[in-house]
């Protein structure tokens, strides 16, 4: 009987004004999952205006004001036992005003704060939360270009408190991004976790910008920067991580040229600490009985030239055919250089009269001579196989192979010690294996 009178009523509104068959809502045939019952149509008035009419029996709207399908958890809203109580509360305090003192009328729960959108949608926050909280927690994207709000009709900044029934309007700006200070003005798990990952997202795009950036300036001064002398040099600064430290490039609270001279402030120590040996080596007092003088010959693998012994220096391997020259020591005879080693210029400028000019002979006569050749490869691994196959193909012979995967710089550093009988072979091999496409750049140590 209750269905049939609410049609009835259907057709007495519909006689009379113009409905929208389109906006008809039937909750009558089939009661929402709350158990809401009503009849939901659009009606327009004589002046052209669009009215909503919903149609229920007195039972059905007791039910839909005060039961399980009230208006709060009709629309959806999370539902907790502390609010229905507040606001069944409200309610009967309107509804009987009379009825209580001041002091009897109902206040909200000290821990949560209810505010509304401009539309009349309630949100529930924490105490404390402000306009940040309301942005993130009606959506993450309009939270993250939130520029502030207006509550109450009134423009606010950001970190504004809210309190228990306010009427919140978020205002936005396309360019705005979150900061870190955010983390500071809000209270809401939402809001501070959403707040993070764009701070981390952004931090890591900063980081891959100052990270080419330095990769970039390294290549144009054709210098490395190893992970042991990066990290010093974080330490240093006081960055935590690389994250941080590459994120500080890019925005320019790094300056690369500070690391430029970092990196050869390193380089000369080493170089110092490689000459110190030799420079003391030839402060000695020079062999007993040795009265050669520049003009003197030394002939490389030849039997008893002179009567003095000769060992290729550790310094620079040399190998038979390179240009070379003789160091006098005191207790190892004569020490041979290459002419490209990094103490050379230093010998023969400071101590002339030690040294011995030196010639190989026609062919070598002791075998193989050691070399040790550093390559830095893209990190592809087929180039592996392809270096160790252009070894094979040479009169040398590989001591050691060990290579270094350089994650940062996505790179290969490859150490290969190899026994090879003359300067030329070894050519072969150095021009082969650069000409290799994945391999950057290879050196003779």
């Amino acid at each position: 009987m209750e269905k049939d009178l609410c049609w009835k009523v259907f057709s007495y509104v519909t006689e009379e004004y113009e409905s929208d068959t389109k906006r008809l809502r039937d909750w009558l045939t089939t009661p929402r999952p709350n158990g809401y019952e009503s009849l939901h149509i659009t009606v327009k008035n004589r002046q052209g205006q669009a009215l909503e009419v919903q149609i229920r029996t007195k039972r059905m709207d007791i039910e839909a004001e005060s039961g399980n399908a009230a208006h709060w958890a009709y629309k959806g809203i999370r539902h907790e036992a502390s609010m229905d109580r507040w606001l069944q509360s409200v309610r009967d305090a309107l509804a009987h005003p009379f009825d209580a003192t001041p002091e009897e009328m109902p206040t909200p729960p000290d821990k949560e704060i209810f505010v509304f959108t401009p539309t009349g949608e309630l949100r529930i926050l924490p105490a404390g939360a402000s306009v940040l909280d309301f942005a993130f927690n009606i959506h993450s994207g309009l939270g993250c270009r939130c520029i502030g709000g207006r509550v109450n009709g009134k423009a606010v900044p950001i970190r504004e408190k809210l309190g228990t029934g306010d009427v919140v309007e978020i205002m936005t700006r396309k360019d705005q991004r979150p900061s870190r200070d955010w983390l500071g003005w809000v209270v809401s798990s939402k809001a501070r976790n959403k707040i993070r990952q764009e701070l981390d997202a952004d931090e890591r795009k900063a980081a891959s910008d100052g990270r080419e950036l330095l990769e970039r300036r390294l290549r144009n001064w054709k210098l490395e920067f190893p992970d042991d002398w990066m990290t010093e040099f974080i330490k240093v600064r006081k960055y935590t991580s690389v994250l941080p430290f590459m994120a500080a490039i890019a925005r320019g609270e790094v300056d690369v040229n500070d690391i430029k001279a970092f990196i050869q402030r390193k380089l000369a120590a080493q170089q110092e600490k490689s000459a110190a040996p030799v420079q003391e080596e030839a402060e000695k007092v020079e062999p007993k009985g040795y009265a050669g003088t520049s003009d003197d010959i030394l002939v490389l693998n030849a039997k008893n030239v002179k009567g003095l012994e000769y060992k290729m220096s550790k310094c620079c391997n040399p190998v038979f055919g390179d240009d070379v020259f003789g160091f006098v020591t005191r207790t190892e005879g004569i020490k041979i250089h290459r002419m490209s080693c990094p103490n050379a210029a230093r010998l023969i400028e400071r101590y002339p009269y030690r040294i011995q000019k030196v010639v190989w002979q026609d062919n070598p006569g002791q075998g193989d001579f050691q070399c040790t050749l550093t390559v830095t490869a893209d990190l592809d691994h087929p180039v592996l196989s392809a270096i160790m196959d252009i070894i094979g193909q040479f009169r040398v012979s590989m001591r050691s192979f060990n290579v270094k995967e350089n994650l940062r710089a996505g790179t290969y550093e490859i150490t290969i010690r190899l026994l090879v009988p003359s300067s030329a072979e070894l050519d072969k091999v150095l021009s082969q294996v650069g000409a290799l496409r994945q391999v950057i750049k290879i050196r003779r140590s």
